[in-house]
């Protein structure tokens, strides 16, 4: 029974209870109660008087002395700098950020109250076909809590506030998403990763990371904003038309930065406008294809910077005719498999020193190798984390520079896990090579953790690292999202880390999009046959 769940009686229930002789009236109660009960019943009366008479975020605990003090803060930067509307926003399913734009006044109220929003978004799939029914018992999520569409209360969290410099008087929150019984919201990611650092700290690590994120930025040709052109429920939108805005196929060159400078410079201003560690802007192999990477950073940040980061990079080309899409491989003729490369390391919390640093003659820390274990032991249950669209399966094909089975190696893009270390380096770290740019920040981070934790507290040995990656005699990793869901479903670690409803709501979610991806026609075999226009319709102007 849900919290406070005695003060949703109504009247008539209540009335109707009485004349069925279930429930005594006041006056029917013949005994008086003692003086000592009588005060010990007001006490409590008070206590939940005074508790009910707090708002929503102080009643249920939900901020942190740090958050309530980043608050003050960010009502004050508010003011001096004369913004006018902020947006508060949440990471859905997906890690799309969703949300409201909040007037000044209604922003200084969800600092107390919160602010609600529907649940919506999370009965949809990519494509935005309906894949659960919330008018069914527990709507569809075997919980009784979020059937019939209720709202939930979205949470600001002050200490990721930022003025967004491309949009006029306009603040920027992200949120934590609640149930009106102050639980935390059971679909929401960020919950989940929060948990998963949680177990990391309580073993004493931190976990840091940084970002290595490609993408397509091409000019818009036609919006395609035709009545026949705009989709429905399963049936996305048709994307904009676009060209390359660059040539391809000549990794690294300077000309080719040069030629993309007059948006990319753009873009750059605004980035070091919002504070992120930008490290470099990199000309990728295809045309129109973009690398930016980042500094290392604390789990929860790098999550969180990555959605601000997609957003600012995709509003900002949108602002000038460009669109950017972290879709892994658009269906356009000369275009290639974008990856999200994710460089992490475990710290000791009180000095900050990276624990994966080798002794001479190691390829990496004792931990660092159990890390590793982990990493591979759970790399196929974790992989639709990893990699949540039918089309990031597009990547893994041999000698491609994305992995195509689960291994380890030292400094070689051709493994899963690419080990770059060496003693006193307090820059060694593993990069895990087979994340996809448009994966949930959350989920793919909170895989990491509960697998390498999993390879810390059992010990586990990776065996020894590959010279030949695509040639070792190792299991292949999942090659399309079908195969990559069974074996989420056969995790039972994952499973338990996650949660089994989760799972499940996972599991139906994405099994409702590869149905409709099948039902086309399709050819299932991502490494081989071309990019389909379903795919393209699907993922290219939302991701």
């Amino acid at each position: 029974m849900p919290k406070n769940s005695l003060f949703n009686f109504q009247s008539e229930e209540y009335d109707f209870m009485i004349r069925n002789g279930r429930l005594k009236p006041p006056s029917a109660c013949t005994k008086t109660p003692s003086k000592r009960s009588r005060e010990g019943s007001d006490k409590k009366t008070l206590q939940a008087g005074n508790n009910m008479s707090k708002k929503f975020i102080e009643r249920h605990g939900l901020w942190t002395p740090e958050q309530r003090a980043a608050a003050t803060e960010v009502l004050a930067r508010i003011e001096s700098e004369g913004l006018e509307i902020i947006r508060l926003s949440y990471a859905d399913q997906h890690g799309l950020l969703r949300g409201k734009s909040l007037s000044v006044a209604a922003i200084k109220s969800a600092f107390a109250a919160g602010s609600e929003i529907t649940m919506a978004p999370f009965f949809h799939d990519t494509g935005g076909a309906v894949a659960f029914n919330p008018f069914t018992p527990g709507g569809g999520f075997n919980d009784r809590r979020l059937q019939g569409a209720p709202n939930v209360v979205m949470v600001p969290d002050p200490t990721t506030f930022q003025t967004l410099p491309w949009a006029d008087k306009t603040g920027w929150l992200l949120a934590d998403l609640y149930l009106p019984d102050g639980d935390p919201f059971p679909l929401g990611p960020r919950a989940i990763l929060k948990r998963a650092l949680a177990d990391l700290a309580s073993e004493g690590f931190t976990f840091n990371a940084g970002l290595e994120v490609e993408f397509y930025l091409t000019r818009i040709i036609d919006p395609c904003l035709s009545a026949d052109t705009i989709g429905t429920f399963g049936t996305p939108a048709q994307p904009p038309l676009v060209e390359p805005i660059a040539k391809g196929y000549s990794l690294h060159l300077e000309n080719h930065l040069d030629e993309v400078d007059s948006i990319m410079s753009v873009i750059r201003k605004h980035l070091l406008a919002l504070g992120l560690p930008l490290r470099s802007i990199e000309d990728e192999l295809a045309p129109s294809q973009m690398e930016i990477t980042f500094d290392v950073m604390p789990g929860l940040e790098v999550a969180d910077m990555m959605c601000l980061f997609r957003n600012a990079v995709k509003q900002i080309a949108r602002r000038h005719g460009y669109l950017a899409s972290f879709m892994c491989r658009p269906a356009i003729p000369g275009f290639y498999a974008s990856g999200w490369h994710l460089h992490q390391s475990l710290a000791d919390p009180k000095t900050g020193q990276n624990l994966f640093i080798p002794e001479v003659g190691e390829p990496l820390s004792k931990l660092g190798q159990h890390w590793v274990a982990g990493l591979l032991e759970h790399a196929s249950g974790a992989s639709s984390f990893a990699t949540p669209t039918i089309n990031g399966y597009r990547r893994r094909r041999p000698n491609s520079l994305a992995p195509d089975r689960v291994c380890w190696a030292i400094d070689n893009r051709a493994a899963m896990a690419r080990v770059i270390a060496a003693p006193e380096d307090s820059a060694s770290r593993v990069e895990n090579r087979i994340g996809e740019p448009a994966a949930n920040p959350y989920l793919y981070l909170a895989s990491q953790i509960f697998s390498g934790l999993d390879g810390i507290r059992r010990g586990l040995n990776p065996g020894a690292p590959q010279d030949n990656p695509y040639l070792a005699d190792l299991p292949t990793l999942p090659v399309n999202l079908s195969l990559a869901l069974d074996a989420l479903d056969g995790s039972q670690f994952m499973r338990e880390r996650y949660g089994e409803d989760f799972c499940n709501y996972w599991i139906t979610l994405h099994r409702n999009e590869w149905t409709r991806f099948v039902e086309t026609g399709s050819n299932i075999d991502m490494q081989v046959e071309p990019v389909t226009e379903w795919e393209h319709r699907e993922y290219f102007e939302l991701m």
